[in-house]
């Protein structure tokens, strides 16, 4: 199994798993606010091998927001910042850490999250993508079946 991608991954689901950090290749916390039927989100992730900026690979934590006023980004970016340092670089809709401190456990993510939830109004969705996973390691990880998304292979 090459790569596997689990999502809709609550917080609390997340705290029982105990994979290989290494395997992580991205995470993504996406932070909805009610009502869903606005679309506000803010959607934290990052790459293990980091995320397109112009021609270059940032590596570090980033965030994208929808919906959600401007004013309030200077708040999100500084909590993100507090926690894990970076230079703030901004790309459209995205604001980067770049060489911010990189997390892949599940309590890190967990902590994230939760952390999220309560500072922004939000509720956190987490996706994970993992490479070179066999099937004993995901089951021993306690990665539940039913939210694997099969990744079109190569």
């Amino acid at each position: 199994m090459a790569r596997s991608r689990y999502w809709k991954i609550t917080p609390d689901e997340m705290e029982k798993f105990s994979y290989d950090e290494k395997k992580l290749l991205n995470w993504e916390i996406k932070c909805v606010r009610e009502p869903e039927s606005e679309a506000m989100f803010i959607g934290v992730f990052m790459y293990r091998n980091g995320t397109a900026y112009d021609y270059e690979s940032v590596k570090g934590i980033t965030y994208y927001h929808n919906n959600i006023p401007r004013s309030e980004l200077p708040a999100i970016t500084k909590f993100l910042h507090d926690r894990y340092g970076g230079k703030e670089m901004e790309k459209g809709e995205r604001v980067f850490l770049k060489d911010s401190k990189e997390i892949y456990s599940p309590k890190d993510l967990v902590d994230l999250a939760k952390n999220m939830e309560q500072k922004f109004n939000t509720k956190a969705i987490i996706s994970l993508e993992f490479q070179d996973l066999t099937l004993e390691e995901l089951k021993d990880a306690g990665l539940p079946e039913a939210k694997l998304l099969p990744i079109p292979g190569k």
